[in-house]
């Protein structure tokens, strides 16, 4: 059972992150025995992960075509966006007194990556350095309801957030976003939790994400 489990967050962190990553699009049909045989895994831990995929809104199954990735109504992407910014300053701000120096200059690093990658216009670059920067603080929370409720939500929509064909004016956006990077690191120098939850909760993921809706 215990192995089935790992085996089963495997394929669906795999999964998610080929959403995450634009390698699987809205609409697309996940390929059950490619994932089976990439992965060198059987059925049962696959279905399973694209069964919990689908409880979370990530996928969509229907019937004789099995399971797509879903795609997300404005509506439902803004109302989510709005949830992340309050939980992702919730754990910032559980965590303002547990950051260390050391958590302090990853951030800064991070930041370095995350503006290479924009200069280099690499989307999937950008991501994951996105996410090791604010999971860096998520997880000094020390609230393990809390970061499994945002990787979750983070996992769902914020690859949905991007699509714009619009090249240019995605990086452009990136670069004013990743310039928030560093007022929140500001932020946890200072130990200014009010402006960091400010930040946050009322213009990091707004900001983000209606420029590109």
């Amino acid at each position: 059972m215990t192995e089935y489990a790992s085996l089963k967050d495997h394929v669906y962190k795999y999964i998610a992150n080929k959403i995450q990553n634009g390698a699987l699009l809205p609409g697309e049909k996940i390929n059950e025995a490619e994932i089976c045989e990439k992965l060198n895994i059987s059925r049962t831990p696959a279905r399973e992960a694209l069964i919990q995929l689908s409880s979370e809104n990530m996928l969509e199954y229907i019937p004789r075509r099995g399971f797509i990735v879903k795609e997300i109504d404005t509506k439902r992407k803004l109302e989510v966006y709005e949830i992340i910014g309050v939980l992702d300053a919730l754990a910032a701000t559980s965590a303002i007194d547990n950051i260390t120096s050391e958590d302090i200059l990853k951030m800064k690093e991070l930041v370095d990556k995350i503006g290479i990658s924009i200069k280099y216009t690499n989307y999937t670059d950008y991501m994951n350095f996105q996410n090791e920067f604010h999971d860096i603080y998520i997880k000094k929370s020390n609230n393990e309801t809390l970061i499994e409720m945002l990787d979750t939500l983070k996992n769902n929509f914020i690859r949905q957030s991007y699509l714009s064909e619009d090249k240019e004016k995605l990086f452009t956006v990136l670069e004013d976003v990743n310039k928030e990077h560093k007022d929140i690191i500001s932020c946890f120098e200072r130990k200014d939790m009010k402006k960091l939850e400010d930040i946050l909760k009322n213009k990091h993921w707004y900001t983000a994400y209606m420029d590109m809706i």
